[in-house]
């Protein structure tokens, strides 16, 4: 249950893939998704038809809908494949991140449509059909979701995408659904007839529990929020080059699946500005070792004030840098 709660990390990778690679196994990832959990819900669609259970029939359009997520998580990898131009400088990573916001809709719309269904049902109990069916067709959307989450989250870490980690966490909880739709044909097996309907607004809240998940989750990248160890990391790096005296603000920021930077560095005010260079473009050597996925950094180079201060690097938004202060901007390789 702990897993199911909380069954991923901000650490995706542990090395770098190129941009090219990453978005062509993301892609795999999605029509594998697609394939899948396609396949499933059309068996269990099928039985639907036949049983008339609500509770299958939240199942399967939580599924449906969970199928149909690949479609705006492939135009954001095709998407993020473009070149930067002058008017996205930044390139279309952020395609990603709105994914993930379309992805969170999709979960929300299919959890009113369940709850809608098992309401209505409560309200006119209907006695459920070829019970057998049904838990084989539980069966089947266990499986085919189980497989489908357990891809999509190994995927979605190795190439530190969070809209498809997010997207394999609704495929996961489709699968414990999947099991809570077998409980309720035994359930109407006893002649219970509420059982049916009771599971799916048990569907239903578990639809709400992975919402809450992948929606926190697309909200923290939309704010440009990072794992705080991945600040520490950072920090640490630039502390062990030579030359640096001090740091000033370390920033971080996701686009799509990969990582920016932007920092301040203390160092020597005798320094020329080729001396100040050679300690900023080492700074972002070792960042840029230190922390997977980061693909460009930012390293501003500050002389130490004759205090022993550095009054350039605040912290209240504002700088006034001077003329040998040292802007490098860099890419690997």
């Amino acid at each position: 249950m702990a897993h199911l709660l909380r069954p991923h990390s901000h650490e995706a990778a542990d090395k770098i893939d190129p941009v090219m690679e990453s978005s062509a196994r993301g892609m795999r990832a999605l029509w594998v998704s697609l394939a899948g959990l396609g396949a499933t819900t059309l068996v269990q669609a099928v039985v639907v038809a036949l049983s008339g259970s609500v509770a299958l029939l939240g199942d399967t359009l939580h599924n449906a809908a969970d199928a149909l997520t690949a479609v705006p998580l492939g135009i954001a990898f095709l998407l993020a494949r473009r070149p930067p131009t002058r008017r996205y400088t930044y390139g279309y990573g952020r395609a990603e991140d709105l994914a993930g916001v379309v992805i969170v809709v999709t979960i929300a719309a299919s959890s009113i449509a369940a709850a809608y269904a098992a309401i209505g049902r409560l309200l006119q109990p209907q006695e459920v059909s070829h019970l057998g069916a049904v838990a084989a067709a539980a069966l089947v959307g266990f499986a085919g979701n189980e497989l489908v989450a357990r891809h999509r989250i190994r995927v979605g870490r190795e190439i530190g995408s969070a809209a498809l980690v997010a997207d394999g966490l609704h495929a996961r909880t489709d699968a414990f659904t999947s099991l809570a739709v077998l409980a309720g044909a035994g359930g109407a097996a006893l002649g219970w007839t509420w059982a049916d309907p009771a599971v799916g607004l048990l569907i239903t809240v578990a639809i709400l529990a992975v919402l809450r998940q992948a929606a926190r989750e697309v909200y923290r990248r939309l704010m440009d929020a990072v794992d705080p160890a991945l600040v520490d990391r950072a920090e640490a790096a630039l502390r062990g080059t030579p030359g640096v005296l001090g740091l000033g603000q370390v920033r971080l920021r996701w686009i799509g699946h990969r990582l920016r930077a932007e920092c301040e560095v203390v160092v020597d005010p005798a320094a020329t500005v080729v001396e100040a260079h050679r300690v900023a473009a080492e700074a972002e050597h070792n960042l840029i070792h230190a922390i997977h996925r980061l693909t460009a950094a930012i390293v501003h180079a500050d002389p130490l004030a004759r205090d022993g201060v550095d009054h350039h690097a605040v912290l209240d938004g504002h700088r006034h840098d001077p003329p040998s202060a040292g802007l490098v901007r860099h890419r690997p390789g």
